[in-house]
């Protein structure tokens, strides 16, 4: 039988799904890229956002006359969104076969066998600690050089408008050998790059211990994997500044294959509001965590997310956020109109903030992200950078491209000799806010 799956929200996600598709192909399956084409059709679903459900529970819905003119068809719904609404998917959408909750990856096959011999609805969301051993599968596509690998699931954090500690479970890190053992068979299959995901991921290994502040085991992760021979560089996300401590910063700065962009979420610049987001962190100490990188590793970028319109923000919260912003730099930054989380304590607040100035929030902030991107690159130009080369850029295929240590794309003409996946140095001639010409 053919299966098609579609992915909605992270790379965390994205991981997931690509874990998931490998182990039904192990199970005798055909993966296939087009719906049309498919006897099961599985949507791996997101739930950071309102919007993601509406997304997903829209395009599940209108899939009704479909299985009316084909009823061998199986419909699977599976995530974030499946462990959050549970038995209600298929009470209000009774085509859908089976729902798989977050934890219920790995026995997609099992599922899919048993829907298909009994021909009715199932609900599978209770947790299960074997899907940490069991989803190290990939899938590999011609010319791939960077990979994604999951080092743990779950979050213990809380903080006040997030819904993932709900639907991902509480923090669990996967043994440190068998993360090594993952990456090896990546580089012996030709990749390149490989970007470790964790809803936490700075807190790996240390659940159910708190934060020691002279330990770090993914420092020590991070030590062991810049070791690997042939694999050229490691990014990662997504870190909690709390546990951003010497050792993990020393680690970012001092290790070679290490990128040197990191990407801290901030959220907000206001302590009060930083309070009530339950982010256990000030805007002095997430300041000195950048400074004290910046320090060590000149040069180093970053990325953040940012809230604007948090319940209770006034204009000087506003502006806490943006004079944070401004000190830091930002190389790039994912800013979001603070939107109601059902099932999150923010819930309980009154979403006070009118939609107009959160508006208006967001544009400022894009503004002044624009205007550090667009100096930040211009300074680049003349200088020599290192390009791990990806291929043919997908805007210009007479272009190649590929990107800087500090991930920044580079666009360059094709090169005799230079090949995807080489390391290769260009003098940078032209930059606009978002790409580097070399």
């Amino acid at each position: 039988m053919k299966f098609y799956i579609k992915t909605y929200g992270c790379q965390m996600n994205e991981r997931d799904s690509e874990a998931a598709a490998s182990a039904l192909i192990a199970s005798g399956y055909e993966m296939v890229n087009e719906e049309g084409k498919a006897d099961i059709l599985l949507f791996n679903t997101c739930s950071v956002r309102d919007q993601a459900e509406r997304k997903a529970l829209g395009k599940v819905g209108i899939l009704i006359k479909l299985k009316k003119e084909k009823p061998h068809i199986i419909i699977g719904v599976l995530g974030c969104m499946a462990q959050r609404l549970k038995e209600k998917i298929i009470e209000d959408i009774p085509h859908v076969d089976f729902v798989a909750g977050t934890e219920q990856f790995h026995r997609l096959p099992e599922i899919i066998a048993s829907v298909l011999s009994k021909r009715k609805h199932i609900v599978a969301i209770d947790a299960d600690s074997e899907i940490i051993e069991r989803l190290a599968g990939h899938l590999y596509s011609d010319n791939q050089i960077s990979a994604y690998i999951s080092v743990m699931r779950g979050c213990n954090r809380f903080c006040s408008y997030c819904i993932v500690p709900y639907v991902r479970g509480n923090e669990r890190s996967r043994p440190m050998e068998d993360i090594i053992a993952e990456a090896g068979r990546l580089v012996d299959a030709g990749i390149r790059e490989i970007i470790l995901l964790g809803q936490n991921i700075a807190s790996y290994g240390l659940e159910g211990r708190g934060q020691p502040t002279e330990s770090s085991p993914f420092a020590e992760l991070l030590a062991r994997l810049n070791a690997i021979e042939g694999l050229v560089r490691i990014r990662f996300t997504s870190p909690h500044p709390q546990y951003f401590n010497e050792k993990l910063i020393d680690a970012v700065a001092m290790l070679q294959k290490v990128c040197k962009n990191v990407h801290l979420p901030m959220q907000s610049g206001s302590d009060r509001i930083l309070k009530l987001m339950n982010r256990h962190y000030t805007a002095e100490k997430y300041l000195s965590i950048v400074n004290s990188l910046k320090a060590k590793a000149p040069g180093i970028t970053f990325s953040t997310d940012i809230i604007v319109g948090f319940p209770t923000e006034t204009e000087a919260d506003f502006n806490d956020t943006r004079q944070l912003m401004q000190a830091v730099e930002y190389d790039n930054a994912y800013i979001f109109k603070y939107s109601t989380r059902s099932g999150t304590k923010a819930a309980e607040m009154k979403d006070d903030v009118p939609q107009s100035i959160k508006e208006e929030r967001n544009q400022i902030l894009l503004a002044d992200l624009a205007r550090t991107t667009e100096e930040h690159n211009r300074k680049i130009v003349g200088a020599d950078v290192e390009v791990l080369v990806e291929g043919v850029s997908k805007r210009n295929s007479t272009r190649w491209c590929g990107r800087s240590d500090s991930n920044k794309v580079v666009v360059f003409d094709p090169v005799p000799g230079i090949k995807i996946g080489d390391l290769a140095k260009f003098k940078i001639t032209r930059a606009t806010a978002m790409t580097l010409f070399g």
